[in-house]
């Protein structure tokens, strides 16, 4: 595990930082078109940080030309894969050699936490590139079964130019997530961060061309979604959009396919998820762990948060006890301190957001049993509601923040009905001691991933998307993750005499 600094340490690298301020396209940083620019400011403090270029849609067709030509040169398309591999390996090795930099610039960036920073998201960045890299010169094709007079070969090649969208609730994390298969593949990428955390995707592009990656091939483009995000969707020489995000916007870019070149769309989307704890569950601590986890981890800005616990009324009380005794040990404060599990929001308006349902909490007269209060107008405290209904509000929308709502049922078979009884299918758990009845609701539960007397989202090796409206065609992570940035293509050879 990597060693934590203190406070005053993490807080003399963040002064010291000169972080990154234009858009990095054909290997080298770009101002905008038009010059204009877009204020950014530590969450945690109002402090401001930078200013990033605010892009347009002019730019976004410089960086596309761009990565068209560099695809079209073979610069990186068809170099060999193991030597795409040996360059995304030094860019790990760069990752690492600057890992305290990126994990404190993505603190002040976003709110989170620097010791998540620091012990999972740079870490897990490093792990994604390197299985990718790893992968790419282990795939076979294949051949088809079609008999002595012909030879049929199916065979990947990259897709082309790729457009990717972030969010802001794990910047660096999910640019990996969207950087390796993509590059590993063979395809150029336009990648869009977040107009609110945009810093770290500028850094890794800047290591990336470090590292040999060439130029055009992978090119960061900041500005807002209206602009920038819109324009990549819309953009006729793109021929994929890969976008992580909120099921509103998610919509758009299916739309904007449409309207334009029928790109494929891939979709990682929201989530509404349920946390299922049966009465015959064991090691009631641990579970409370568990949920707590799910249900706070990253201040609950998580697509994958367990934010709603399902919970049958012979464990409740005992169970209710162990959760808000670990909720308690959950600290909130400063994202640079490393005793803070929970740092702020990621700006006023998502802030504004989450404080809004504990008025509605509160109009609606629901039991509160923990938190229910924010801090300076940036932090949300651990909150838990009881007595929820599945129509109510708290249990049907996605918060996105630190809320738990209880719902109490009798049985599994109303356990299962409650947890699909949602737009939404991105995640699920079950707590059960009973092995058959813990894997039939695995089974039952129409999510992309279920976890099993834990929460998680499994790991790199497995794929991460979602049912419903949580996800559309395809997977992050896994090989899956890596299919979807290739086209497949038959070759039909004649043998007959």
């Amino acid at each position: 595990m990597t060693d934590l600094l203190t406070l005053a340490e993490y807080t003399s690298i963040a002064e010291k930082l000169t972080p990154p301020s234009n858009s990095f396209i054909n290997g080298g940083f770009r101002p905008s078109s038009k010059g204009a620019k877009i204020a950014v400011t530590n969450p945690a403090t109002g402090v401001h940080i930078t200013d990033i270029a605010a892009c347009t849609a002019e730019d976004v067709d410089f960086a596309v030309s761009k990565a068209r030509d560099a695809f079209e040169s073979g610069v990186w398309s068809k170099k060999h894969p193991s030597e795409r591999k040996r360059i995304l390996l030094k860019l790990c090795d760069l990752i690492e050699e600057n890992a305290t930099e990126l994990a404190v610039m993505e603190s002040i960036d976003s709110g989170k936490p620097i010791a998540d920073c620091v012990t999972i998201d740079i870490p897990e960045v490093i792990h994604t590139l390197s299985w990718h890299a790893e992968l790419m010169d282990k795939i076979y094709d294949q051949t088809a079964p079609v008999g002595n007079d012909a030879m049929a070969m199916i065979v990947r090649e990259p897709v082309g130019v790729v457009g990717a969208v972030l969010p802001w609730n794990f910047p660096i994390l999910m640019l990996a997530w969207k950087m390796a298969p993509s590059l590993a593949a063979g395809c150029s990428v336009v990648l869009k961060p977040a107009a609110q955390t945009s810093l770290t995707a500028l850094r890794v592009a800047e290591l990336a061309y470090q590292a040999g990656i060439p130029a055009g091939v992978f090119n960061v483009i900041t500005g807002s979604g209206r602009e920038v995000g819109e324009a990549i969707g819309r953009h006729m020489d793109v021929d994929m959009v890969t976008f992580t995000g909120s099921t509103a916007t998610g919509r758009r870019f299916l739309g904007y396919s449409a309207e334009s070149n029928i790109k494929e769309v891939v979709l990682e989307l929201g989530g509404k998820n349920p946390c299922i704890v049966l009465d015959d569950a064991e090691d009631i601590d641990t579970v409370a762990e568990q949920v707590v986890a799910a249900a706070f981890w990253n201040m609950g800005e998580n697509c994958s948060a367990g934010s709603r616990l399902i919970v049958q009324k012979g464990i409740k009380s005992e169970l209710l006890s162990h959760i808000i005794k670990h909720a308690k040990e959950w600290k909130t404060g400063n994202p640079l301190d490393p005793s803070n599990q929970l740092g702020c929001l990621v700006d006023t308006n998502h802030f504004s957001k989450v404080a809004e349902y504990l008025e509605i909490a509160k109009e609606d007269k629901h039991k509160l049993i923990l938190g229910g209060e924010t801090l300076d107008g940036r932090y949300v405290m651990p909150t838990i509601y009881d007595g929820i209904k599945n129509t109510d509000r708290l249990a049907v929308e996605e918060i996105f923040g630190p809320v738990l709502s209880v719902i109490t049922v009798d049985s599994y078979e109303e356990a299962i009905a409650v947890a699909n009884d949602t737009e939404y299918g991105l995640a699920a758990s079950v707590f059960s001691a009973n092995s058959k009845k813990s894997l039939r609701a695995a089974r039952e539960l129409r999510a992309g991933t279920v976890t099993v007397n834990c929460f998680g989202e499994g790991d790199i090796s497995t794929p991460f998307g979602g049912y419903k409206q949580s996800g559309f065609g395809g997977r992050d992570n896994s090989i899956h993750a890596h299919d979807q940035f290739t086209q497949l293509k038959t070759i039909w050879v004649d043998m007959s005499e």
